[in-house]
């Protein structure tokens, strides 16, 4: 996952005022006490991150892995 599919997932499963607001603000065990801007800053993969802020949020399967349904929309197959 790079940073561009992170801050798209948050935006849409939270909304893009909501996203920005919650990836500053909220405190995560799962990051060392660190909020989702800390820990992209300090160079926390952005894999790791959307799982935390998925675990913290209470998120179901269908959010934690909706960047990979939009991977698959915008990929396309290798020609051999």
């Amino acid at each position: 996952m790079r940073h561009s599919e992170f801050w798209s997932v948050m935006e849409q499963v939270f909304g893009a005022t909501y996203s920005r607001s919650l990836a500053g603000d909220l405190v995560m065990s799962g990051l060392d006490g660190r909020t989702a801007d800390e820990a992209l800053a300090a160079g926390v993969p952005p894999r790791e991150v959307w799982e935390a802020v998925c675990d913290a949020t209470g998120q179901d399967d269908t959010a934690r892995w909706l960047h990979r349904e939009d991977l698959r929309k915008v990929r396309r197959p290798r020609r051999g």
